[in-house]
């Protein structure tokens, strides 16, 4: 497991392998969930589920996009983080957060 971030920012991201393809969970925040669901298959574009209401489709687009690349693989990647009431600044740590993830993979 990884994580980006302290506190209730804090965000993780858990690595399993299905196979020859990787599935990745990511939670964080004050609590964890699905909100979205993204596939991506080496040389085609990512398919992204969002959830009624959420948006973690945007944080986790890039993880399985990130991942798909660098092992060639099939990839899923599935969750997401929430903190109560989150101001646009909250967001935006929580967002920069994911992001270095993608970083660490």
């Amino acid at each position: 497991m990884i994580t980006s971030g302290r506190g209730k920012y804090t965000v993780w991201l858990r690595r399993y392998e299905i196979g020859d393809d990787l599935v990745f969970f990511l939670g964080g925040g004050e609590r964890s969930h699905v909100g979205g669901i993204v596939v991506c298959e080496p040389g085609k574009k990512a398919h992204a589920i969002k959830l009624t209401g959420h948006y973690d489709d945007i944080v986790l687009k890039p993880i399985a996009e990130a991942a798909c690349k660098k092992y060639k693989t099939t990839v899923v990647a599935v969750g997401g983080v929430h903190v109560d009431h989150a101001t646009k600044q909250e967001i935006t740590l929580l967002v920069e957060n994911c992001k270095k993830l993608v970083k660490k993979l």
